[in-house]
Formats: structure tokens, C-alpha cells, sequence
């Protein structure tokens, strides 16, 4: 489960990365679909085989609830996991992003 959970934070942590950086207005205009198109079927092609990931969190909640038992236990790696990663993702981006960097 540990590593399921890593993986979760790693995953949306790269997504969120890519977004930002194809947003950014230093980055080149028109390009930004294509980049988190790629960014999010590279995270589905590497994080579906290892932790059957859905990458929205409210995707999740659906069939956890008709399954429930165990898949409703899970259920809190899916919604935490992608907070946490999204907040240090934004974290880091403001830290490379700043002057000082």
C-alpha cells in the first residue's frame, strides 16, 4: 500500500508539473494540449499496471462505493494522494519558477 501511495504522490506531482510549465507564460503558446495530453497517457501507460489508478479522485469514489469492503478502505490513498502531491508540485514549481532559482 506504501508504494501505491508513493506512487499516486509521484504520479499527479509529474502531471501537475507539466501543466504548470505548458501554462506558463514563458512557455510556448499553443503547445500546452499536446504536452498534458502526453504527461497524462505516459502517467495512465505507468501508474494503471502498478496501482489500477484512475488519476481523478472523484473517478474513484464510484466504483469504490458499489464495491466496497475493501476498495472503500483504499479509497483515502486516492483523494490524499493527489493533494498531497499537487500541493508540493505547486510548492516546487513556485521555488524553480522565482528569480532566485
Amino acid at each position: 500500500m506504501v508504494a501505491c501511495l508513493i506512487t499516486e504522490v509521484v504520479m499527479t506531482f509529474m502531471f501537475l508539473i507539466i501543466i504548470l510549465g505548458a501554462t506558463d507564460s514563458r512557455a510556448p503558446k499553443g503547445l500546452a494540449p499536446v504536452a498534458i495530453g502526453l504527461g497524462l497517457t505516459l502517467i495512465h501507460l505507468i501508474s494503471i499496471p502498478v496501482t489500477n489508478t484512475s488519476v481523478n479522485p472523484a473517478r474513484s469514489t464510484g466504483p469504490a462505493l458499489f464495491v466496497g469492503d475493501w476498495a472503500v478502505g483504499q479509497l483515502w490513498m486516492f483523494w490524499a494522494a493527489p493533494i498531497v502531491g499537487a500541493i508540493l508540485a505547486g510548492v516546487v514549481y513556485k521555488w524553480l519558477g522565482s528569480e532566485d532559482a
